[in-house]
């Protein structure tokens, strides 16, 4: 992918949900592009949609108006199929809570995406094992979801989204439930696989600390997106 060109392009996003007899507009008509190498935060009031955007973002809900990019690639043009194969090569995710299989170790966990991209299984798991090294749990290789703290179990699903060397990843409150010092270290990675690896990141949070750091904020309101 060339360092120039746009990992996410979003055009005319409108998405609105039922409650009711009564219809919700969560969002009209958003637009935003995600260079490579970009680091994003989007903020806005609880209820106000960031969730919603970041999973049309990431293919994993479909706007009701408006077009997702993934590397040039349109993805509602896409089978399911297709789109699936470019969110695993492309993308990588990280949610407030861990979403770990809980039958398989945190190295099994984390060498999942590799193992469905169809490396080698012994290639998998040594780079599952590098990356829970930086972040801390190169002692809880072996251990299952059941067996580690809940910080422990949010480093590994961060692990497992960065594993693939992904080109954006979407990150949803990806430090809200870890203690500040531990939510330090993990977002400090992250910045450092931006800068190293030009991975884009698009956090969704509360944190206006974090957002302070990346090079773009967004603020979420009323449906529309607007630059802070």
């Amino acid at each position: 992918m060339n360092k120039n060109s746009m990992v996410i392009e979003a055009h005319g996003i409108c998405r609105g949900f039922r409650q009711g007899p009564k219809r919700v507009q969560v969002l009209t008509d958003v637009s935003l592009a995600v260079p490579a190498g970009t680091s994003m935060a989007i903020v806005g009031a609880s209820g106000a949609g960031k969730s919603t955007l970041l999973h049309i973002l990431g293919g994993l809900d479909r706007p009701d108006e408006g077009e997702v990019i993934i590397d040039g690639q349109s993805l509602w043009q896409m089978k399911e199929h297709e789109r699936g194969d470019l969110r695993n090569a492309q993308m990588g995710f990280i949610y407030q809570f861990h979403h770990l299989l809980p039958e398989f170790t945190a190295v099994e966990n984390v060498a999942m995406p590799l193992l469905i991209r169809g490396i080698d299984a012994a290639m998998a798991l040594k780079s599952a094992s590098e990356l829970l090294d930086i972040v801390g749990l190169g002692q809880r290789l072996d251990h299952k979801p059941g067996e580690l703290s809940g910080g422990e179990r949010q480093r590994a699903a961060v692990a497992r989204a960065l594993v693939g060397k992904p080109a954006c990843v979407l990150g949803d409150e990806p430090t809200g439930n870890l203690d500040e010092r531990t939510a330090n270290h993990v977002f400090d990675q992250l910045i450092e696989l931006n800068a190293e690896l030009k991975t884009s990141l698009v956090l969704v949070t509360h944190d206006m600390r974090l957002a302070a750091r990346m090079t773009q904020s967004f603020e979420l309101h009323m449906g529309s997106l607007k630059p802070i």
